[in-house]
């Protein structure tokens, strides 16, 4: 696949927000190409266009099948895997914070909750960082909680949300 520089530039760019994402830049850029691409690609194609080694572009097709980013397709006449990247913007989107939730939030909610706990019998935790980590705790749940609320919502519905944007706040004054 050749690339213009216009694809190269986001292929780029998108393997370094990775990295400030915390993903590898090489499966940051991978799903982006995959995003881009027309068709399918072959992992011999992704690393040829990408200039990347073929191991480095398996293993970061696993991970990012792991996330459920990208997909394993096969191709009529061809005996090799073919892969393409979620075309929704909206279900790549809910794919990586329904991965994020799980691997990160839900875990750190589980141990604030036990802090909570523990919280309550232990004498030598001061009471201010006590309510500290309650407020952690609270303040997660309640994004959590706004997160599944918003996860159930019909696309169109989460549209029309976002671009209400700030407007909602005139809708939650007093007197309306």
């Amino acid at each position: 696949m050749k690339l213009t520089p216009v694809m190269e530039k986001y292929i780029l760019h998108w393997g370094e927000m990775g990295t400030r994402w915390g993903v590898n830049r090489t499966v940051a850029q991978i799903h982006s190409l995959l995003y881009l691409a027309a068709r399918p690609m072959t992992a011999e194609e992704i690393a040829e266009t990408l200039g990347v080694a073929r191991s480095n572009v398996s293993t970061s097709l696993k991970e990012l099948q792991s996330w459920g980013l990208v997909k394993l397709l096969h191709v009529k006449g061809d005996r090799r895997d073919h892969f393409e990247a979620l075309a929704d913007l909206w279900d790549t989107f809910f794919a990586i914070a329904e991965n994020r939730k799980r691997r990160e939030l839900d875990p750190t909610l589980t141990v604030l909750r036990d802090c909570c706990l523990e919280c309550e019998a232990d004498q030598d935790t001061g009471a201010e960082t006590k309510r500290r980590i309650e407020a952690v705790a609270q303040f997660l749940e309640r994004l959590l909680n706004w997160y599944g609320q918003m996860r159930r919502l019909p696309q169109p519905a989460l549209i029309k949300i976002l671009e209400l944007g700030a407007k909602v706040e005139q809708l939650l004054k007093p007197g309306r």
